[in-house]
């Protein structure tokens, strides 16, 4: 244990005015939120920047950056501070209320996520969130993100990321949809190309498999264009609209699941194609102790473990 009368700390002053900056990504909204000017913000980032001896920030594009040594400053004094600010809350407000970030993707987040977190906050009254619903990237340090939900491995290099589960498609279609057409779900042919509906994901998202893909990997190669079915950007809309009866998707399992355990959907095809990536979750270095953060991602495994595909 460190003998108290060599311990060594840094400008505490300082490390407010870092805190404040390196969150909100400005000196003069962090000045604002600390009743300070921004001459004196900016002194305070000198301070501490010399302590350390280490350069914290670089401007980019007239905004503020975190350098790997501000990274890792940040990530520590984030955590103190809001342990600080939960000390001060139990003991002025006679409790002590553990606070969750959750940045999610807009898709899952509302047809998956939703669902997993309200079960997890039933468990944990204690907890209060904020689920932010936004595509990547984000900005984890000036939004206080704990945990990000998002696709791919590859998207956040300097953080911890966790893969959690590869998704597949499949045709999902309304019972409804099923009678009126009469599918053979023996025949891929019996597919009718009008009623199809395809996922485009943008530019961004080139990976998301086709009909043409799953007609090849159900033993009837079929060359199918977008132009006669229906097409949407967002893989919870291509659900929504197989569920009002209009067609048939190309649907996720995973945003689906309820839907197909209540038989509001049905599966009429045994073949199934995985998705390019899994689904990750995605936070800092100095998150990975942090008691809510370990918990979530847990319930999140426990969730899928059923049907664990990564």
């Amino acid at each position: 244990m460190p003998d108290p009368a060599r311990r060594r700390l840094p400008p505490l002053n300082a490390i407010k005015a870092f805190e404040a900056v390196a969150r909100l990504g400005s000196l003069s909204l962090a000045a604002r939120e600390l009743s300070v000017t921004p001459g004196a913000v900016s002194q305070q980032l000198r301070i501490l920047g010399e302590f350390f001896g280490k350069r914290l920030f670089v401007r980019r594009h007239n905004r503020l950056q975190l350098t790997d040594a501000g990274l890792s400053v940040f990530g520590d004094t984030a955590e103190i501070i809001d342990r600080l600010s939960a000390m001060t809350a139990r003991l002025l407000e006679g409790e002590q209320r553990a606070h969750l970030v959750v940045s999610a993707l807009p898709s899952v987040a509302v047809r998956w996520l939703n669902y997993e977190l309200g079960t997890f906050l039933a468990a944990a009254p204690e907890v209060r969130c904020e689920l932010r619903v936004e595509d990547d990237p984000v900005d984890f340090a000036r939004h206080h993100i704990d945990l990000r939900l998002s696709y791919g491995e590859h998207l956040y290099p300097e953080l911890v990321t966790v893969p959690l589960v590869r998704d597949e498609v499949t045709p999902l279609c309304s019972p409804a949809y099923l009678k009126r057409v009469a599918l053979n779900g023996r025949d891929p042919a019996s597919l009718p190309e009008r009623d199809l509906i395809h996922m485009d994901w943008g530019a961004s998202f080139a990976s998301y498999p086709t009909w043409s893909q799953w007609f090849a990997a159900a033993g009837k190669p079929r060359p199918v264009g977008g132009t006669r079915g229906h097409k949407t950007s967002m893989s919870s809309l291509a659900i929504d609209l197989a569920l009002s009866g209009a067609g048939i998707a190309l649907g996720q399992r995973l945003l689906a699941q309820r839907d197909l355990a209540s038989g509001a959907l049905l599966a009429p095809f045994a073949t199934s194609l995985p998705l390019t990536h899994p689904y990750c979750l995605v936070h800092a270095h100095a998150k990975a102790d942090k008691r809510i953060v370990v918990d979530f991602v847990r319930h999140l495994q426990r969730a899928l473990a059923p049907t664990q595909r990564v």
